[in-house]
This record gives structure tokens, C-alpha cells and sequence, in this order.
């Protein structure tokens, strides 16, 4: 699994033209069961996907944490929200709550999370593409198939069952 992530980023990479004009077009023309399409590639890949085996998306990039996220995350620690944002979290460019620091504060060297049960809302939903209105999403997913394995292996899926 190592390796594969390793060179994630160069397939990406080369491959990113191809999917840039692929969404392009996705967008522009959705399939009607373009939701359902997606559901399916989601479940397929991820019945033969252990998360736990990479983690590269806790390792490399940290998530967006929502007020409803840190009231929860925050009583889970009995701690104040305002303190529970000074201990972990900051401010990006675009005024969000981001970790101090990545990898994730909260992955285990297992790659189990300590607050998995209460984990933000974007990591329940990375890498977003069992998500309805999938065409919508195309500059996070162009992104997120440099960092999981599983959403790269989804789009060259789509890539083959929808043409244009």
C-alpha cells in the first residue's frame, strides 16, 4: 500500500489534464443516473479498499471543522469549544477551522482515529464521491485523487462507464 501511495501523486499528476476535461464536461451534461453511477463505484471500490491500510488522507491534509463539529468534538473532551479551538485548531485563509497541524492530531500510529465516533463531518464524507450532485464537487475530487487511492481508482471507473 506504501508504494501505491507513493506514487499517487505523479499518476495524479499525469492524468490530471484528462480528468479536468472529463469533469468539464460532467458538469456541462450530467448522466441522469449520474448519482446512482456514482453510489455504486463508491461501494464496489470500497469493498475491496481498508482505509486503515493507508490513512494517507489523515497523514497529508486535515479537515474543514464546522461549528456543529466542534460542539461535538468539544463536549466529547469535556472541554469549552473556545478551548477545545485553542488547543487544536486554526484559522486558514478563508476564515475555517483547520488543525494546527497535519498529520491529524487524533490518527493513532495504527491509523485509527481517537475520536472516530465523533470525527468532523468531512472526514465521515471524504473522499465525497458517493455524494449526491457528484458534478458539483470536480475541483475537491481533482484534489482528492492525488491524496486516496480509492477516489482515483473511482474516477478512472467513471471515466469508463460514462463516455461523452
Amino acid at each position: 500500500m506504501d508504494d501505491e501511495i507513493a506514487k499517487l501523486p505523479k499518476l495524479a499528476k499525469d492524468k490530471h489534464s484528462e480528468n479536468k476535461k472529463f469533469f468539464s464536461k460532467l458538469r456541462q451534461k450530467p448522466p441522469k443516473n449520474l448519482d446512482y453511477l456514482m453510489q455504486e463505484l463508491h461501494e464496489s471500490e470500497f469493498e475491496k479498499t481498508d482505509c486503515l491500510l493507508c490513512a494517507n488522507c489523515c497523514k497529508t491534509t486535515g479537515p474543514l471543522f464546522t461549528n456543529i463539529d466542534i460542539e461535538r468534538i468539544s463536549k466529547h473532551f469535556r472541554l469549552k469549544p473556545q478551548q477545545f479551538i485553542a488547543q487544536y485548531l486554526r484559522l486558514d485563509e478563508e476564515n475555517d477551522y483547520v488543525l494546527q497541524q497535519v498529520p491529524c492530531t487524533f490518527l493513532g500510529t495504527d491509523n485509527y482515529c481517537s475520536i472516530y465516533e465523533v470525527r468532523p463531518k468531512a472526514c465521515r464524507e471524504f473522499p465525497h464521491t458517493n455524494r449526491k450532485k457528484f458534478q458539483q464537487i470536480s475541483t475537491i475530487t481533482l484534489k482528492n485523487v492525488a491524496i486516496c487511492p480509492a477516489a482515483f481508482n473511482i474516477v478512472e471507473a467513471m471515466k469508463r462507464n460514462i463516455k461523452f
